[in-house]
């Protein structure tokens, strides 16, 4: 029986990793467990109507990631149905956040897809096993986390307040819940009974199907039994990248949030004091050449060519997220990622499941409200990411939006190339550069954070923040066990099987 450790955004979504590796299950079972337990207790922050990647390399297999992230729906929708059914809102989180919710705003998620993929092909427990842990808490109720209420006390009214089963499930006489109070939410358990008994194609083909698209038609939403039923999660060859004795797989085309963590660390080659000119280099090219792109692979393939010259210069002139990390003392790691942007509030009828709101993320969007084209895949910053090296493998990802790349890899760097502990890299000050509305480099950083040469306008943070992304890694290595970490940026949990 394999042992595993796990990290994942909360403790009873860790523990119900272990719990399945108690039943002899594998870090892919751990890892989607709780990644399932994840989906569903972590309201406004994540959703089962989500999207997502998952990450796997085991000891003799070639690393693959598993692409179930949203796509634009709309087959065999009336052309009026377009540019319907959102609605625009703009709250206090993190500065002013605007972004469109509603049914318009719902893509095709394939969450779920993804899950099964990885499940029937390298975990060893049954499906319905995965299941239990969150079925357990959604019918007992789960403390509402910490992440989680900050989000609702701005997000609660703007998006969670329409939908009564969703707004009775997160508000209660004194208003919206606060972190600790406990959830309940109607219908949920019964979907999720349905989905662990008859598979996720109760939730693409099925009853929950039917639910969902006649929910979509019904009220502006752009989602038919088509977008449903023609949903396929993909198998991908990683992008690798050396580094020092470890090679690094991470989310590949058409997402953008592995190929930023791939050319990162191109670019920082063996010297840590290139982070910050390796995120200027490379989140300026995103922002020039890869946000608005209709075709993003060209793109990326051209970012990566330039990142492996080595020359950061080269590269300058050319929500709502949760991970679950895992590996096991058999040499198996897993990666999870998965979003449901910042919600839209939508929940179908009788169904307990909150949906995504991916197309009405304004910045993922740069093309406009539902101008992509059907069936294609959206644009992601997620980079669950897989490494090993002759002697251990480490699973690693964050939330964050687009600091999930940089955080990884100051992560990575840290652990890697200087040689400090998991651990510790994970809680080490970061940084992070952004660009203001006309292009001008500007670094945010945490308190302690060693700037170097930086000649970059600044703007320092009073404290370790959640901005700075909430990283999740474990670690396995023959000579040293386990190692396992869960950022306390974001109040996240860790276990390790007996």
């Amino acid at each position: 029986m394999p042992k595993v450790a796990v990290a994942a955004p909360s403790q009873h979504s860790a523990d119900a990793g272990t719990a399945l590796a108690a039943l002899g299950g594998n870090a892919v079972d751990a890892a989607l467990a709780s990644v399932l337990v994840a989906m569903v207790t972590e309201p406004g922050v994540c959703a089962l109507g989500a999207g997502g990647y998952v990450t796997i390399w085991g000891p003799d297999d070639d690393p693959v990631t598993i692409d179930g992230y949203m796509e634009m729906p709309g087959r065999g929708a009336a052309p009026e149905r377009f540019g319907q059914g959102g609605r625009t809102v703009t709250f206090a989180y993190g500065g002013e956040l605007t972004t469109t919710v509603g049914h318009g705003s719902v893509a095709t998620p394939g969450g779920l897809k993804a899950i099964a993929s990885a499940s029937n092909r390298f975990g060893v427990a049954s499906w319905h096993d995965l299941f239990e842990p969150a079925i357990t808490h959604v019918v007992n109720g789960f403390p509402l986390p910490e992440a989680c209420a900050y989000y609702l006390q701005t997000a609660f009214e703007p998006i969670y307040s329409r939908d009564p089963v969703g707004a009775k499930a997160l508000s209660g006489p004194n208003g919206v819940l606060q972190a600790g109070d406990i959830v309940h939410i109607d219908h949920l358990a019964d979907s999720l009974r349905l989905i662990a008994t008859e598979g996720a194609d109760m939730f693409y083909i099925g009853d929950l199907a039917a639910i969902i698209a006649d929910d979509m038609a019904e009220s502006g939403g752009l989602i038919t039994r088509a977008d449903l039923e023609h949903f396929v999660a993909i198998d991908r060859q990683p992008l690798m990248s050396p580094i020092a004795d470890w090679v690094v797989a991470t989310n590949p085309a058409p997402a953008i949030g592995g190929a930023a963590v791939t050319a990162m660390l191109a670019l920082i080659g063996d010297n840590p004091d290139l982070l910050l000119h390796a995120q200027e280099a490379v989140l300026g090219f995103r922002r020039a050449h890869l946000d608005e792109a209709p075709d993003r692979f060209g793109p990326i393939d051209q970012l990566i060519e330039l990142a492996n010259t080595g020359d950061w210069r080269k590269v300058l002139t050319a929500p709502s997220t949760v991970h679950v990390s895992a590996v096991d003392d058999r040499g198996l790691g897993c990666a999870v990622t998965m979003s449901a942007g910042y919600g839209s509030g939508i929940m179908p009828p009788g169904t307990g499941i909150w949906m995504n709101n991916s197309l009405g993320e304004i910045e993922l969007n740069r093309q406009g409200f539902h101008n992509l084209k059907v069936g294609s895949r959206l644009v992601s910053n997620m980079a669950p990411t897989v490494a090993r090296s002759q002697d251990a493998v480490l699973a690693i990802g964050s939330p964050g939006a687009d600091r999930i790349t940089t955080a990884i890899v100051q992560v990575l760097v840290h652990h890697f190339l200087e040689g400090v502990p998991f651990v510790e890299s994970i809680a080490r000050p970061r940084a992070h550069v952004s660009f203001s509305d006309d292009g001008q480099a500007i670094v945010r950083h945490e308190p302690g954070y060693d700037l170097g040469d930086c000649t970059l306008p600044t703007i320092s943070f009073e404290e370790r923040h959640m901005y700075f992304g909430g990283v999740g890694g474990a670690e396995w290595s023959r000579s040293g066990g386990f190692s396992v970490g869960a950022d306390d940026r974001r109040s996240g949990g860790t276990a390790t099987s007996e």
